[in-house]
């Protein structure tokens, strides 16, 4: 009888220990998986914080962007910063598109590839101001490559009553500012600039 009542006891021990070691892998799992959403929120709200102060800064170069944002279907803030060595570079930055209908947010991401001589890092900010819903979500569902032109005037539009001073046309009902750090630009670049969603940022 005892050597069945302690292989019994034995068996009990076994199965605790498997079940403390899941509850200890679930905790460890759970805890990892906070603290990974906790360091996603955190790049959310300085990626919000960059758009409002690009944005912040665009009004204060050119005033009439204010409408122009306010007024527009929606609109997409970005911050890049580009490294170039010799004869090629690359650059890599984070944005924010806001639904102005819906505020609903999409975090976005671009890749740029740059060809040419030269050496440095290139800082700018990126404005894009949407006229309609089908160039909003042909943007931000699908992607977009601003590869056609190497670069684009910035130019008052007529049939807008001059709204989009500042801003260069870019793909139909697609408008662009760009902000260096003496200000507006207004010769546009952005050649072979990839933008699309951040996966790993948007929670849905």
């Amino acid at each position: 009888p005892q050597p069945a009542h302690t292989e019994i006891v034995r068996r009990w021990l076994v199965k605790v220990h498997r079940f403390v070691i899941a509850l200890l892998c679930l905790v460890a799992v759970t805890a990892l998986a906070a603290d990974d959403e906790k360091d996603k929120e955190k790049e959310r709200n300085e990626i919000r914080q960059m758009s409002q102060q690009t944005l912040a800064r665009l009004y204060k170069a050119e005033p009439s962007a204010k409408t122009a944002v306010g007024k527009a279907y929606g609109y997409a803030v970005f911050s890049n910063t580009g490294i170039k060595i010799l004869f090629g570079g690359s650059g890599n930055g984070k944005g924010l598109a806001i639904n102005n209908q819906t505020k609903a947010e999409t975090f976005m991401k671009m890749f740029e590839i740059q060809a040419g001589l030269g050496m440095g890092v290139k800082k700018f900010r990126v404005i894009f101001v949407f006229d309609n819903e089908k160039a909003f979500n042909g943007f931000v569902n699908s992607g977009w490559e601003f590869g056609g032109q190497s670069s684009a005037a910035a130019k008052t539009s007529p049939e807008k009553g001059g709204s989009m001073q500042g801003a260069a046309s870019v793909s139909d009902g697609v408008w662009m500012y760009q902000m260096t750090d003496k200000g507006l630009a207004l010769e546009l670049t952005g050649k072979g600039t990839k933008y699309s969603k951040d996966k790993d940022l948007n929670k849905s």
